[in-house]
Parts: structure tokens; sequence; C-alpha cells
């Protein structure tokens, strides 16, 4: 309670909290509008939107908006029925992104599956749908110095050979079209967007997306051997086709198992990210 003797948002947050794991507020059902619950509650809308906000972080709300009401979430589907992270992906990012501040944490070998993924929450922003206030996304990618575990070439050539330039290409092509994409944001829409890279000093054996510390999102890289035609020849390399690897959900919301798995892949990326990882250059 505050001075006036109002419920604070955290109390309205856990009061909302309490119907929903009751069974009060069932999965997919509209919650009441802000002024409706301001009016219960006897607070300002402020209070309210924040309370919601803390429910969605929680990953117990979706389309928190002032447009309309959100929605009690359902269970993710990908916790469910792995599917390949390019189809995957693209909901649960679009998901994270009704958000007001958005976080995005990625350990990956390049940002290939991100970019075709956030083809849907940018376009809803561009449409107006969604408006997230703050946009963060950290990435960690393979350092340029480092032996790759893979891609590489089946005869083992070394840093300079043919796969490893074609590796390093996409990983800055596509990394700076993620940048691009994303800090476009604040000139178009005013989002207080930060895109921040780090190179990692080995080759990461599976991806891990973190979205807003609430959900974890987890896929094994399958390394296969392949050929690539050139126009100099063909590259033979093992190399694994990371879109079409099946992501594993795994949500705080979904009982302590999921909820401890999220919270340790979540100290994992931040212990990388303040202690062996080092500035990178996208270039």
């Amino acid at each position: 309670m505050n001075g006036s003797r109002r419920p604070a948002p955290q109390v309205i947050a856990d009061t909302l909290r309490e119907r929903i794991r009751t069974g009060v507020l069932r999965a997919g059902e509209r919650l009441p509008t802000q002024a409706e619950l301001a009016e219960e509650f006897g607070v300002e809308r402020g209070a309210v939107r924040q309370a919601l906000r803390a429910l969605q972080e929680d990953g117990l709300l979706s389309n928190v908006s002032k447009g309309s009401p959100p929605r009690v979430a359902g269970p993710a589907p990908a916790r469910d029925e792995p599917q390949p992270t390019m189809v995957a992906l693209a909901p649960r990012l679009t998901e994270a992104f009704s958000a007001s501040h958005v976080r995005i944490d990625a350990v990956c070998l390049t940002a290939q599956s991100l970019i075709p993924a956030l083809g849907e929450p940018l376009r809803l922003i561009h449409e107006g749908r969604i408006r997230p206030e703050r946009i963060d996304a950290r990435i960690l990618l393979p350092s340029r110095d480092i032996n790759l575990a893979f891609p590489v070439s089946v005869d083992a050539a070394g840093d300079d050979d043919a796969v490893h330039q074609r590796w390093l290409a996409m990983r800055n092509a596509q990394g700076q079209v993620l940048q691009y994409n994303l800090q476009a944001l604040r000139g178009t829409h005013d989002i207080d967007v930060h895109v921040t890279f780090r190179a990692l000093p080995f080759t990461p054996p599976a991806k891990l997306y973190l979205l807003n510390g609430s959900e974890a999102l987890y896929a094994y890289y399958m390394v296969t051997r392949r050929a690539e035609p050139t126009e100099s020849g063909t590259l033979e390399m093992y190399d694994t086709l990371g879109s079409e690897s099946l992501l594993f959900s795994f949500a705080r919301r979904a009982g302590q198992r999921d909820a401890a798995f999220v919270e340790q892949s979540q100290k994992w990326f931040d212990a990388l990210w303040e202690t062996i990882t080092t500035d990178l250059t996208l270039s």
C-alpha cells in the first residue's frame, strides 16, 4: 500500500497473478480494461499499466498495450512440439516485442535465423500495432580469430580457407543487417534501441535465445558434411543448417524446472558477456 492507502502496482500484479494461477482468469481470456481495473483497485491507470507490464515480463500476459485489454498467455507451442528454428522463433519474438522493454540475448554462429524472425515484430511496429519503449539486444558470435569447430573445410585447411572466409562474411553482413533494422526504429518511431555484439573465444555447440528474461529458446547445431558449388570449384565442408535445428522452449511460467533453466541460462549468458568475451567489430 502507498501513502494514500491505494494498492501499489505490485499488489495489483500479485492479485491478478493469483487469479491466473487459480483459473479465475484462463489462458486466452481477455482481462478487464485498464479503466475497469483502475476502478476496481481505486488507482490511476498508470499503476494498472505498471502491473500489467510486470505480468507480461513474467510471461503471464500477452498483447499488453494501450489499445485493447491484454490476454492471459497460453503455453508456448514450441515447448510442447519443438519446431525448426525458422518456424518457431518468429512467433516467440513477436510475443516478446509486445513488452514495453524488449530484451533479447542470443548466442549463435551468425544472425541468419534472427533476421527473418524479426520481420513480423518490425512489421507490427511499423503498423502501429505494438510500440515498445526500449529494445536491448546483446548478441554473442564466435570471434574471427579462433579455429572454428564448424563450419570447417573437410581437409581442415585452417582459418585462411574459403569456408572460414565465407562464414566470416556471413557473420559480419548478417550482423550489420540486424543492427541496421533495429536501430532504424530510433529514427522512425523514436524507440530507444541498443544493439551490442561481443566475440566468443569458442564455437557454440548450440544456439540460445533469451527473451525478456522470461523465456529461453535452445537448439542444438547438428553438424553434417555437405558440398557447396563455387566459381572455382566445390567446397567440401562440415557445416550445420541452423535454421532447421529444432528449437526447444523453456518459460518461467511453465514450472520450477523451466524457470530454473531460464534463470541458469541467463546467468550463463551474463557471465560470458562480462568475462571471457571481447569487443566485436562487424567488418
